[in-house]
């Protein structure tokens, strides 16, 4: 009788943790970065970290032989690097089983706030930048409203732009998402088997993909020739 009892404890623990809420806030722009986590009625801030208290110098220690650096196969290592086309086949591989998990949830997730400001760069490649702007647009006015649908968005708020005398892109915006334990659970089992093929998609590529060319450092401006000194006709 009594392993019943434990038994019911141990579900209704279970069952409140499902229904726990937990999320986190980020908010963005100029370089900074602000995020704080929240488990039920706790918040917790993570960045920016808060500074450390000054320590006492450590003591002197005895110097330790230093061991001869590995020798590194030629070679350099690939660099990770992300790209237009990376993010069109992370959206096509990662949204139908996204889609799915959300449907199952049944707006389990809430989103608020959502205030974003997304200006690309076109100085280097403006048509380029141009179509890339178009397709953002398009997916941003046929994804919101299904978003939407799947999701509690309260207030949305996205803009973008593009600027063809910068480069880059330039981003800006706060977002707040809280969603249920269950829920997390649900969409985590229903979307790693598909996040994990795009990764290993998108390591390959990194690996044959080639390197950037190094941008050649802009020449000195030659200085203005200095003017002959006039004479003086008094002189």
């Amino acid at each position: 009788m009594v392993w019943l009892w434990i038994l019911a404890v141990i579900a209704l623990l279970i069952v409140l943790l499902c229904r726990t809420r937990v999320g986190a806030w980020a908010a963005f722009g100029g370089g900074d970065l602000r995020l704080d986590a929240r488990f039920g009625v706790l918040r917790v801030h993570i960045l920016p970290a808060k500074p450390k208290k000054a320590k006492k110098p450590p003591k002197p220690r005895r110097e330790k032989k230093k061991k001869p650096p590995k020798q590194e196969p030629e070679g350099e290592k690939p660099k990770l690097s992300f790209t237009l086309e990376d993010g069109k086949d992370a959206l096509r591989t990662l949204l139908p089983p996204l889609k799915r998990a959300l449907e199952r949830t049944r707006r389990g997730i809430r989103v608020k706030p959502l205030r974003l400001s997304l200006v690309l760069g076109g100085q280097e490649d403006p048509a380029a930048s141009a179509q890339a702007y178009g397709e953002l647009q398009a997916a941003v006015w046929s994804g919101m409203p299904l978003l939407e649908k799947l999701l509690e968005i309260r207030d949305p708020y996205i803009h973008t732009d593009v600027d063809f005398n910068a480069t880059g892109i330039a981003a800006e915006g706060e977002v707040g998402i809280t969603l249920r334990v269950g829920t997390l659970l649900a969409a985590g089992f229903g979307m790693a088997f598909p996040a994990l093929g795009w990764f290993l998609r998108w390591r390959k590529r990194c690996k044959i993909r080639p390197p950037k060319p190094e941008k050649k450092p802009k020449r000195p401006k030659d200085p203005p020739p200095e003017e002959p000194p006039t004479e003086d006709p008094a002189a």
